[in-house]
């Protein structure tokens, strides 16, 4: 829900601040959603802040265009709205007026400004105060319906947002580092494959007994011990990768080495010093992932919407 009047913040507020043209509005249905009638002079609302800029136009031709490609994608956003509408009355979706009070005051508070100040650019602009709340809550019924219907198609794992942090770090130049113990199962140099394969059984059936709390332990026994911190290039590249597969806590599978077969244990791993900790990143990592996977999942969404419903253009 936090997240959702965030995103109604910033679109509100950029609409309150689009100039008003008033224009006689002519009646006619120019889209049909499941028999439910879009009109024309819902279009001309929805194009009203965008008409100055289309103004500036060099040549008459030109403005045509352009409105033309203006109401087009209009009407696509009035169709999803509809689609929205109706999957709302199904779920039995509503917004409040107590929601509708707290969108105003995330939206004025967000931009700093007071309730008289806020209420005089709305006037400013040609809303009266009616007609934004009106305006307001259509919009806020479209987030909560994707936020009910999307939300629970958005899975981001702590493993996947440790990898994100990893990638920023790596990508501003931060050596990441791991704080690594190890077992190993020696092979002579001139093993054959029947070696091979006794030393890999055996490896399997030891990393089968392995937690974490009783690995040490048995790496001492085997021959293994505490590595330390070592960086990431500080390894041949095959236990490099190995490594940066695993999260803090893990044990990695076998992995065939020089020696023999290697079994390692990540107690933790770190970014360089002159970087942000993980704790301190993950909650806005998280959302910028979680941003991301719910956009996409409303458009996967809205078009199994339209592929379900009767629409039909007239524009």
């Amino acid at each position: 829900r936090v997240m959702v009047t965030r995103f109604a913040a910033a679109l509100l507020f950029a609409s309150l601040l689009a100039p008003v043209v008033r224009a006689d509005i002519v009646e006619r249905v120019v889209a049909t959603v499941n028999d439910r009638a879009i009109f024309l002079s819902d279009l001309r609302k929805r194009a009203v802040p965008f008409l100055p800029q289309i103004a500036e136009s060099a040549t008459e031709t030109e403005r045509a265009a352009r409105l033309k490609e203006l109401y087009s994608e209009l009407l696509n956003f009035l169709i999803e709205e509809e689609l929205l509408k109706q999957v709302a009355a199904q779920d039995g979706t509503i917004v409040t007026e107590a929601d509708v009070d707290q969108a105003i005051v995330n939206i004025r508070t967000g931009n700093g400004l007071t309730e008289e100040q806020f209420m005089e650019a709305v006037e400013a602009q040609g809303f009266t105060e009616q007609a934004y709340r009106r305006d307001l809550k259509k919009q806020l019924l479209r987030f909560k319906v994707i936020n009910e219907r999307v939300r629970s198609r958005v899975n981001i794992t702590e493993e996947e947002v440790r990898r994100r942090y990893e990638q920023r770090a790596r990508g501003e130049g931060q050596e990441l580092r791991f704080k690594v113990a190890y077992l190993v199962i020696d092979l002579e140099p001139d093993a054959n494959a029947t070696d091979v394969a006794r030393a890999r059984k055996q490896a399997n059936a030891i990393r089968a007994t392995l937690t974490p709390d009783n690995f040490m332990v048995e790496a001492e026994a085997l021959g293994g011990g505490d590595l330390g911190w070592i960086a990431e290039g500080d390894l041949p590249e095959d236990l490099g990768e190995a490594l940066f597969a695993l999260s803090p806590g893990e044990i990695s599978a076998p992995i065939r080495g020089s020696r023999g077969f290697n079994i390692f244990f990540v107690e933790d791993r770190q970014v360089g010093s002159d970087f942000p900790t993980y704790d301190e990143m993950k909650d806005e990592l998280f959302r910028e992932m979680l941003d991301v996977q719910m956009r996409r999942q409303e458009r996967v969404f809205i078009e199994e919407l339209r592929r379900d419903a009767i629409i039909n253009r007239m524009l």
